[in-house]
């Protein structure tokens, strides 16, 4: 009877048990997919924020990168305009007082003495047109050159380099044009040496005026084909 019962208490725990069991796994297969997707809303949003604070850092940076102006740069690579240069307010006095010295040693009237004070005159006149042109001073105290195109534009120094240079580029192009020009006009005559040797003035000058716009009749010339030698025509020595 003990034993019955027994396995009767048995039974309806098992039987009880099961059903358990089955909504227990069946809870835990329903969550799953909710805490999967939970997680990866969060990695989501965690990685979202990154990519937030790392474009709001890159825009911070470059606003300062190129809103603000480096030290190293402030003053022109650290030069300083002559004017306010101490170093060269003080190698200006060091040459003046070094011909003053010199002066001293001739009789007032002289011709060494008229040299020297034309001198120092050149000398005061020199550094006072530095400071006026508003040339910029390291600190030797020595003027110095901007040649870096996008510098000289931006601090206004356009005419220590960049002007002159494309000046004598503009130049040298239109000599060698107009020499090319004219080489090529002679060689068609019946004396091309000799109009080489002696040169035709009036042709020279009449080609010289036409090439005073070379710039735009190269560009014409190289996209019509006719500025270049073609391959074939270009001597190659043997290798």
């Amino acid at each position: 009877m003990a034993a019955a019962v027994a396995s009767t208490r048995l039974g309806a725990q098992v039987s009880l048990s099961k059903p358990t069991s089955f909504k227990a796994g069946k809870a835990a297969a329903a969550r799953a997919p909710v805490a999967r997707a939970v997680s990866c809303s969060a990695q989501k949003h965690e990685a979202g924020k990154q990519v937030a604070t790392g474009v709001a850092a890159a825009a911070l940076a470059l606003t300062f990168g190129f809103g603000a102006v480096e030290p190293a740069f402030a003053d022109v690579a650290g030069l300083t305009p002559c004017s306010e240069s101490k170093a060269f307010a003080k190698l200006k006095k060091k040459e003046v007082k070094s011909l003053n010295k010199r002066l001293k040693n001739y009789e007032e009237g002289s011709a060494p003495a008229l040299a020297l004070q034309a001198t120092i005159a050149k000398t005061e006149r020199r550094f006072d047109n530095y400071s006026k042109q508003g040339l910029l001073c390291g600190t030797d105290g020595l003027p110095h050159l901007i040649a870096d195109p996008g510098l000289a534009l931006r601090y206004g120094h356009a005419g220590d380099v960049l002007i002159p240079t494309i000046g004598f580029i503009y130049f040298a192009g239109w000599l060698g044009f107009a020499g090319t020009k004219y080489l090529q006009a002679v060689a068609a005559t019946a004396k091309p040496i000799e109009k080489e040797i002696i040169i035709d003035v009036p042709l020279a000058w009449k080609l010289l005026w036409e090439g005073f716009g070379w710039p735009l009749r190269a560009f014409a010339e190289l996209k019509n084909g006719k500025l270049l030698e073609a391959d074939s025509n270009i001597t190659v020595s043997p290798r």
